[in-house]
């Protein structure tokens, strides 16, 4: 059984960092794609960054140059670190694996961990 659990939300005023982790039980980690969402009050849940097993990246247009997605495979470990947080950074943020090496934009995690809360104050 796969599971997922996050932690390193909070509040933080705009212009600051945080950064997130997932851990990961039950799979192989390596072998597997990772991702964090998030989704805000009234909005549908987004794609903020995916990496994959070979370690190459999607980051969504919004956050780009300002959070950065990574892996440790030996600790089972998913990491986004997220510098220069803006008021409209604020969501529950969702760690999720994927049942594939590789993925793509559009491709459906299979996992999902139960989120940990960002709020950015401006």
């Amino acid at each position: 059984q796969v599971q997922l659990v996050e932690s390193g939300g909070g509040l933080v005023q705009a212009g600051g960092s945080l950064r997130l982790s997932c851990a990961a039980s039950g799979t192989i980690f390596r072998l597997n794609a990772m991702g964090w969402y998030r989704q805000a009050p009234g909005k549908e849940r987004e794609l903020v960054a995916n990496i994959n097993s070979g370690f190459s990246t999607y980051y969504a247009d919004s956050v780009k140059g300002r959070f950065t997605i990574s892996r440790d495979n030996g600790k089972n470990t998913l990491y986004l670190q997220m510098n220069s947080l803006k008021p409209e950074d604020t969501a529950m943020y969702y760690c999720a694996a994927y049942r594939r090496p590789q993925v793509v934009v559009t491709t459906t995690p299979q996992y999902w961990g139960q989120g940990t809360q960002v709020t950015v104050s401006s």
